[in-house]
């Protein structure tokens, strides 16, 4: 079985009602271009800095994500909203919501793992003084395959990864917006990596790449194999990425290198 993926690679601006128009042009495209399941990517429409994720924050009932619920409705597919600023009482999370073709909410990912670093000549951000750590892993049920989905700096994490493919993933969509220190770095690493050790597609979704930004995306959103090469790749542009998700081909390279079955948790 197959399914095409559309990762859309956007700008966002801002003022949320463009944003969102931008969004909305992203995802009708990809979907008329064949893409039964489509991402958006981290945080689009907010800017990322600790200066507004609480200012642009929004309740699980908000307008953005009724927006995406709607889209997703619309046009018949499955929507994995990238990830927005989420208000939940007095605390603010950095979160992925996905729909199902008829746009109910079938999964809301909170980012696990916060993104609290000090690169020396490179970049400071910690993401820990305004947003708030989510608890639980995301695996979406859909007709192709279990999926799932992970927030950006949680790719840091393999035992995560290992967790969603021993629960079933066959995909992971990963909505990240790595930077232009540890992007050059570790971007094409980590995602390869990611696919590799577990057999599975994995997809990174970026933001589009803007030089007079508050924070400058690398771009270069990509979807790896399950044998650790890119079957799609982009650069720092505005652009919507296609792979086809080949099933069968999760499945051979399971056959053919069995590391999953090898493994011996009775050791480590």
């Amino acid at each position: 079985m197959e399914f095409k993926l559309g990762l859309c690679q956007m700008a966002g601006t801002a003022n949320k009602n463009e944003t969102r128009r931008i969004a909305d042009t992203y995802v009708r495209e990809a979907a008329e271009n064949g893409a039964q399941v489509i991402s958006l990517p981290e945080m689009w429409d907010c800017p990322y800095s600790n200066d507004y994720f609480r200012e642009y924050a929004e309740p699980a009932d908000g307008e953005t994500v009724e927006f995406m619920s709607r889209l997703a409705e619309d046009l018949g597919i499955y929507l994995i909203g990238g990830s927005i600023s989420e208000l939940d009482g007095d605390k603010v999370y950095n979160t992925s919501f996905c729909f199902d073709r008829k746009g109910d909410l079938i999964g809301r990912h909170r980012k696990v793992h916060l993104f609290d670093i000090d690169v020396e000549g490179g970049i400071r951000f910690m993401e820990s003084d305004t947003l708030t750590a989510g608890q639980d892993m995301t695996v979406i049920d859909t007709e192709y395959c279990k999926i799932g989905v992970a927030i950006c700096y949680d790719i840091r994490f393999p035992e995560w990864f290992r967790k969603m493919s021993l629960a079933g993933a066959k995909l992971i969509v990963l909505p990240a917006a790595f930077n232009m220190t540890t992007g050059p770095a570790h971007w094409d690493l980590s995602i390869r990596a990611r696919a590799l050790d577990n057999q599975v597609y994995f997809a990174a979704n970026a933001p589009a790449r803007d030089e007079n930004g508050i924070y400058v995306s690398y771009g270069n959103s990509c979807i790896a194999s399950p044998w650790g090469d890119f079957i799609a790749h982009a650069d720092e542009k505005p652009q919507i990425l296609y792979g086809d998700i080949d099933l069968d081909r999760v499945a051979a390279v399971r056959d053919q290198l069995p590391l999953l079955k090898h493994r011996r948790p009775e050791l480590y």
